[in-house]
C-alpha cells in the first residue's frame, strides 16, 4: 500500500481540479474561436470565388459574342461607364449629386415609413377594436399597385423630393407595420398580466413590455425596409424627376446603354449593402440583451 503524503495542504486537490477545469474551458473557447475564424475565411473565399466566376464568365461570354453585349453590357464596359461618370459627371450633373439625391430620398422615406409603421403596428396590435376597424382599409391600401401610387404622388407633389419620399415611405410602412403588428400579437400574455397586476400604466406596459418584446420583429423588418425605400426612390425618379439615379437609369435605357443601367445598379447595390451593415450594427446594439440562438452558436 502506497504512503499518503502528510504534508499535503487542505484544498490542494480542489484547487488543482478547478485550475484544470478552467484550462479545459479556455481550450474549448479557443477551439471555438479558431473554428469560427476558419469558417469566416472560408465564407469570404467562397464569396470571392463566386464573384470572380460570375464576372469572369459574363466578360468571357460577351467577348466571344455568345451573349450579345449590346443588350447585356460587359463588366469592362460598366467599369468604363463608372469611370466616365466619376470624371465627367452624368447628363444631369455630378454623379455624387445623383447619389446624394437618391440616398436622401430613400433615407427620409425610410425614417417616415418606419416611424409610421411602428406606431400603427403597436396601436393596432394593442387595441383589437382598432385592428378590426382598420383591417379592410389596410388590406385595400396594401393591394394598390405601387406604380399607381407613385404616379399619383408625382402629380400631387411634383417632380421634387416630396413625391419620392412619399412613395418610399409607403413601401417601407407596410413592411414594418405587419412585422410590428405581429410582434405585438406575439407578446407573452403572462408578462402583460403580471405588469397590470403590478399596477403598470398602459404607456408603461407599451414601453417596458410590448416594445422590447416586439423589437426583434421590428428590427428584422428593417433589413428589408431600406431596400424598399431605395426601390421607392428609384421608381419615383423613373416616373418623373429632375435628378437622381433613377433618372440616370431611365436616360441610359432610352439611349440603349446597358452598361449605364448596370453601372447605376452597382451604385445602388453599394448603397443598399452599406445601409444593411449599419442596420446590422444597430441590431446588435439594440438586441444585445437577447441570448444567442442555437443557430448563432453552432452554424451549420
Amino acid at each position: 500500500m502506497s504512503a499518503v503524503p502528510l504534508n499535503r495542504e487542505p484544498g490542494a486537490g480542489i484547487d488543482a481540479a478547478g485550475g484544470q477545469g478552467a484550462a479545459d474551458e479556455g481550450a474549448i473557447a479557443a477551439g471555438a474561436r479558431g473554428r469560427a475564424r476558419r469558417r469566416r475565411v472560408l465564407v469570404w473565399a467562397a464569396r470571392a470565388a463566386t464573384l470572380v466566376i460570375v464576372i469572369g464568365g459574363w466578360q468571357l461570354l460577351t467577348s466571344v459574342k455568345i451573349v450579345d453585349p449590346f443588350f447585356w453590357g460587359q463588366p469592362s464596359g460598366i467599369v468604363r461607364q463608372l469611370n466616365d461618370w466619376v470624371r465627367h459627371g452624368t447628363t444631369y450633373g455630378s454623379l455624387w449629386l445623383q447619389i446624394w439625391i437618391t440616398f436622401k430620398e430613400a433615407v427620409l422615406g425610410f425614417i417616415f415609413g418606419v416611424a409610421a409603421g411602428v406606431v400603427a403596428g403597436v396601436l393596432l396590435g394593442m387595441f383589437r377594436f382598432l385592428a378590426e376597424v382598420a383591417s379592410p382599409y389596410i388590406k385595400v391600401a396594401n393591394a394598390i399597385p405601387r406604380i399607381v401610387l407613385g404616379a399619383l404622388f408625382t402629380v400631387a407633389l411634383g417632380l421634387g423630393t416630396p413625391s419620392k419620399v412619399a412613395l418610399a415611405a409607403v413601401l417601407v410602412f407596410f413592411v414594418v407595420f405587419f412585422n410590428a403588428f405581429q410582434g405585438v400579437r406575439e407578446v407573452d400574455r403572462n408578462l402583460l398580466a403580471n405588469a397590470r397586476v403590478l399596477g403598470a400604466s398602459r404607456l408603461a406596459i407599451i414601453r417596458h413590455v410590448v416594445l422590447p418584446s416586439a423589437l426583434t420583429w421590428i428590427i428584422a423588418s428593417l433589413h428589408v425596409a431600406f431596400g424598399m425605400a431605395i426601390i421607392g426612390a428609384i421608381v419615383g425618379e423613373f416616373l418623373g424627376a429632375q435628378k437622381g439615379l433613377g433618372l440616370v437609369i431611365a436616360n441610359a435605357q432610352n439611349n440603349f446603354n446597358p452598361n449605364g443601367v448596370f453601372a447605376a445598379m452597382f451604385i445602388i447595390a453599394v448603397l443598399a449593402l452599406t445601409a444593411e451593415g449599419l442596420i446590422a450594427l444597430l441590431e446588435r446594439r439594440l438586441l444585445s440583451w437577447r441570448p444567442r440562438s442555437q443557430t448563432e452558436v453552432a452554424p451549420v
